[in-house]
């Protein structure tokens, strides 16, 4: 293969390879919003002393998820760019379905959440597991 071939197959691969860094920057967008609307409980928490700091208060429990939501979806996020360049078919249709189904749940409990930005990525990685094999 030469230099300009491969170079070519290799831009074409990165380009591709966009629902990680899109569910990254969802990840991002939702992480802020915490912060952004969520700051005083979330400073509760750091006051009470962080461990067991949630309790049985309930608006402390929604921060806190909400939070661990938006690191964890980074955390898939970091997984799913890799296996999107190297075109893993099986681990892109299974995590797209997961995605999709989470999404679609999100949005079924809470229809003005950002739940429909992770619908599209759920889509174009069961697309992608179930097209052509490189």
């Amino acid at each position: 293969m030469n230099p300009a071939s491969s170079a070519s197959a290799l831009t074409a691969a990165t380009k591709r390879a966009w629902v990680g860094h899109w569910l990254m920057a969802v990840a991002a967008l939702h992480t802020g919003v915490a912060f952004l609307l969520l700051h005083k409980p979330l400073f509760a928490l750091v006051e009470r002393g962080v461990f067991n700091s949630v309790g049985q208060d309930p608006v402390a429990a929604a921060t806190a998820w909400f939070l661990l939501f938006g690191l964890l979806l980074a955390l898939l996020a970091l997984a799913i760019t890799p296996l999107e360049r190297l075109g893993d078919a099986a681990a892109l249709t299974r995590l797209g379905w997961g995605v999709l189904l989470l999404s679609v749940l999100g949005v079924l409990l809470m229809p003005a959440s950002g739940f429909w930005l992770a619908l599209p990525a759920g889509w174009t990685l069961i697309r992608r597991g179930h097209g052509p094999q490189r």
